[in-house]
């Protein structure tokens, strides 16, 4: 299946919308974009990496589904993303914010500014679309 997150607001947190083989699934959270000139790394002029609170770069990266020990359950994880480790796709609290995310990718509805509702629901419906695609391996296209 392929996935797309598509960037629609970047500040001081990231929003995007997900979709599923091209069709709107959610939207997403994320840290702030530390990549000014959107060329996919982080190793220009004013540039850098801060750990637990940078969104990965643009590009396209592999997502398999495999367990967390943290959330104790199987969760979409991006693979060999540049300079980024333990990247995973999962949910937030009741209501989600930029500090929820620590350098991953947060799901749910943005109904109101800079946070996430429905992130538990929407997480778990994402994991049940991609186990019913019956791929083992998933595509991801971060577009900013």
């Amino acid at each position: 299946m392929k996935i797309t997150i598509k960037t629609i607001y970047k500040g001081d947190y990231t929003i995007g919308k997900l979709y599923l083989n091209d069709i709107y699934f959610c939207d997403t959270l994320e840290d702030p974009i530390r990549d000014l000139n959107n060329d996919g790394d982080l190793d220009d002029i004013g540039e850098k990496k801060i750990w637990g609170d940078t969104a990965i770069p643009k590009g396209i990266y592999t997502v398999i589904l495999s367990y967390s020990p943290k959330f104790k359950k199987i969760l979409p994880r991006l693979l060999n993303v540049p300079n980024f480790d333990g990247i995973l796709i999962h949910g937030g609290r009741l209501i989600t914010t930029k500090i929820d995310t620590h350098g991953c990718i947060l799901v749910g509805e943005n109904k109101v500014k800079g946070q996430l509702i429905n992130s538990k629901e929407t997480i778990k419906n994402l994991i049940i679309k991609l186990l019913d695609s019956g791929d083992k391996k998933h595509v991801i296209e971060i577009i900013r």
